[in-house]
This record gives structure tokens, sequence and C-alpha cells, in this order.
């Protein structure tokens, strides 16, 4: 089994994708850096050095996405670690009736179709090795029902699927898969939402980057398929939580039963 310290992070130019890019660089990851904006992309790259690569592409798109991924691959040698921390919400915050329908669309194309992309196009590489590590920038709106932003919570509850879709089908070829909720980061985006106005507590991108560190390491492999919070979860805490975990079949996607005679297994 062949593990490479090189990663690929999408929507690498700012906010948390930058901070996942830096964080991943300072540990001695080697990082392709993805997104839409060059000039963005660029700006990281100087600030990391002469180890990152640059791909800019419309991660929608299939055919820029197979582009980026195989010259990411020929120049780091292979995509042992993808992040798929590439995402947007909606314009405005408000509920499904007063929404746009077509802004709401955009907003599940951006957080799914993307994210569906890049994993088919870097997963062959990683089955090929036999070994592979996917983190799914996810939220809690991926499992907790909220009164605005239906696409966005659409998108998410989709994301965390895929998560629990990935770690079935590939886990016994060496795939292992995770669901990271950044928390509240402090970027454009969560500063423009009127849930955040006048908050003042906020989580630190350094706790996200740690995360996806360890998981790229290997710290927090039994944990695949499940669902890790940044601010809330350490490291530390994750691996002494991970027995009680697994015992309850906890943090993943799943329906309760409401007994032990449900017919709704």
């Amino acid at each position: 089994m062949s593990v490479l310290r090189t990663a690929m992070v999408t929507g690498a130019g700012r906010g948390i994708g930058r901070g996942i890019a830096l964080g991943l660089a300072q540990a001695g990851y080697r990082v392709a850096l993805v997104g839409r904006t060059r000039a963005h992309l660029d700006s990281v790259a100087d600030e990391i050095g002469g180890s990152a690569f640059v791909a800019a592409a419309d991660l929608i798109d299939p055919t820029e996405v197979d582009d980026a991924v195989v010259r990411a691959e020929d120049e780091l040698g292979g995509i042992g670690l993808l992040v798929n921390n590439a995402g947007v919400i909606e314009r405005s915050s408000t509920d499904f009736v007063e929404d746009d329908v077509e802004d709401s669309w955009r907003v599940i194309e951006a957080n799914v179709r993307g994210p569906l992309l890049v994993t088919h196009a870097v997963l062959p590489g990683m089955l090929a090795r036999g070994s592979g590590r996917v983190v799914n920038l996810n939220s809690g709106a991926g499992h907790r029902a909220m009164t605005e932003y239906t696409g966005y919570a659409i998108s998410k509850g989709a994301l965390a699927r895929f998560t629990t879709q990935l770690d079935a089908q590939y886990r016994d070829r060496g795939l292992r898969v995770i669901d990271l909720a950044p928390g509240h980061v402090e970027t454009q985006m969560t500063t423009a939402m009127p849930m955040h106005a006048g908050r003042t507590q906020w989580t630190p991108v350094e706790a996200v980057a740690e995360l996806v560190r360890a998981f790229g390491d290997g710290e927090l492999d039994a944990l695949s398929g499940r669902f890790v919070r940044a601010g809330t979860d350490t490291v530390s805490s994750l691996q002494a939580a991970t027995a009680q975990i697994l015992a309850a079949d906890a943090r993943t996607l799943s329906l309760s039963r409401y007994g032990d005679d449900d017919p709704i297994g």
C-alpha cells in the first residue's frame, strides 16, 4: 500500500480552503490548489512557496475538472488526500416559498456536482494504489433542519450521503472518507450571513486545518464514513471517543428506529 503526503484542496484561493492548504503545506504536504480564480490561487501558492501546484478550473465542468486532476497527479506523483472544500450558499436568507429556486439549484449544483466530479476523477488513482483519503467539508445543515437556506441544507445532506456511499463502496479497497464541519470560521461567506450578525466567537481556521492534517495522516481512519466538527472536536477528543462512537454507530447519516419492533430496519 502506497501512502502519499500529497493533497488537492478545492476552493483553495481564499477562506477555509486557503487555511487548509497552508496548514497542510506547513505539515509537509505537497499541495495542489484548485479553484475558479487563478489570481487567488497564485496568491496562496506564493504564501506556500515552490511546492504548491495551481490549477484553475470550473469545478462543475467535467472537462476542466479532469484536466486539473490529471495535471495535479502528474505534478505531485499522485493525490493521497482530496479535500472537497469549495462551496457556496444562497444569495439571500429566506424560507423556501420566498426563495429563488434557480439560486437554490445553483447552490446544490456547486456543492454536490463539484465534489462528485472531483472525487470521480481522483478516485481511480487512489484505488489503484490501494490507499487514499477524502475530506468532504460539510455542515450542521447536513443533518439538522433549517428555517432558511434550503438549497444549502439539501446540498450538505446529499454530501453526507455521498460520504457514506464512498465508505461503503471502497473501505475494503483502502479508501477513507470523512465529513468535516468547519464550525463558524470568519470568512467572507459566513460574515455575510444574517444568522452570524454580531458573532464575536469564531472557530480558528487552524483548528479545521489540524483535523484535515490528522485525517490525512491516518490518525482518524477509524471514523471513516462519519462526521466531525472543528471547534468542538479535536484530534485527541475524537481518538478518546472512537470506541464509543463506533459502539453506538454514531456520527453518521442514518434513520433512527423507534424500537426493536420497528419494521424499518
